[in-house]
């Protein structure tokens, strides 16, 4: 056993020697503190927010690289993360290889009978922003067949209206200038997209390109960038699934939506 740090945070987990994925060099390990510091604060929330359920059935839906598993693995040891990647579930599975009881398997895995009503907690971060707006109830109804009754259901999605984005697209740029190149190809605004977000009310949206990507084995991914989502029309669709308990905002909660990157939803399972 090891501990491991998230940098620029207090946050500090005891964990298993799994080697790192490409999220965890990309944004954790950043070069820049404050994009290590906002990444590593969600997971540190995260963390906060599920402990109280510790060792109970947790699922990590979109779990990546795999990261957020590798940082409650003292808390959740016989975690499931599921993902639609065949590549990001082939990754996870060799470097978690010798973690065994932390199994990683497709999304669509959880529509057979052993995944139904199973999960007492279930972790859905920086997903939905990804989804176009079918494939975005059909993830909400799966999460919702995998909920055991009372679950709690964590979402996070990311702020990209008002003052927030402002103050997120100056970042992005200023990253790229210093040369991390996962910025280089940053989702850009023309000046009218950007006032409507920047005044964003609750139904306000710009349309959004979607990208299809060929996974093979007869599977295509349709999804989008951060450009033009609106976390206020996600309410709605979180509340005709779950119950809706508490929101709050990182990595600063005092300043709620208005300079904060992410938005967290707190949801029970009916």
């Amino acid at each position: 056993m090891t501990w491991f740090r998230v940098p620029g945070s207090r946050f500090k987990v005891r964990v298993t020697e799994i080697e790192p994925g490409h999220y965890a060099r990309k944004q954790l390990s950043s070069r820049s503190r404050l994009v290590s510091w906002s990444h590593g604060s969600r997971f540190e929330t995260a963390r906060q927010l599920v402990q109280g359920r510790a060792g109970s059935r947790l699922l990590d839906y979109g779990c990546g690289d795999g990261t957020f598993l590798a940082l409650v693995a003292d808390l959740f040891p016989a975690a499931v993360g599921v993902d639609v990647s065949p590549a990001q579930i082939a990754d996870c599975a060799r470097r978690f290889g010798s973690h065994r009881a932390i199994r990683f398997a497709m999304a669509d895995a959880l529509d057979e009978p052993d995944h139904r009503g199973r999960y007492d907690v279930i972790v859905c971060m920086e997903v939905l922003e990804h989804c176009p707006d079918d494939v975005r109830t059909g993830v909400l109804d799966r999460l919702q067949g995998a909920a055991a009754p009372g679950a709690l259901v964590v979402f996070s999605v990311p702020i990209e209206v008002g003052p927030a984005l402002l103050a997120k697209q100056a970042v992005r740029a200023l990253a790229a200038r210093r040369g991390l190149v996962e910025y280089a190809t940053r989702e850009r605004y023309r000046p009218g997209e950007l006032l409507r977000m920047l005044c964003a009310g609750v139904d306000s949206s710009l349309v959004r390109e979607e990208i299809v990507e060929d996974l093979g084995a007869g599977r295509r991914l349709r999804f989008t960038g951060h450009k033009g989502f609106n976390w206020r029309r996600l309410v709605p669709e979180l509340a005709a699934h779950f119950s809706i308990e508490r929101r709050l905002c990182s990595p600063l909660p005092v300043m709620g939506p208005v300079l904060n990157s992410q938005v967290w939803f707190l949801c029970r399972a009916r």
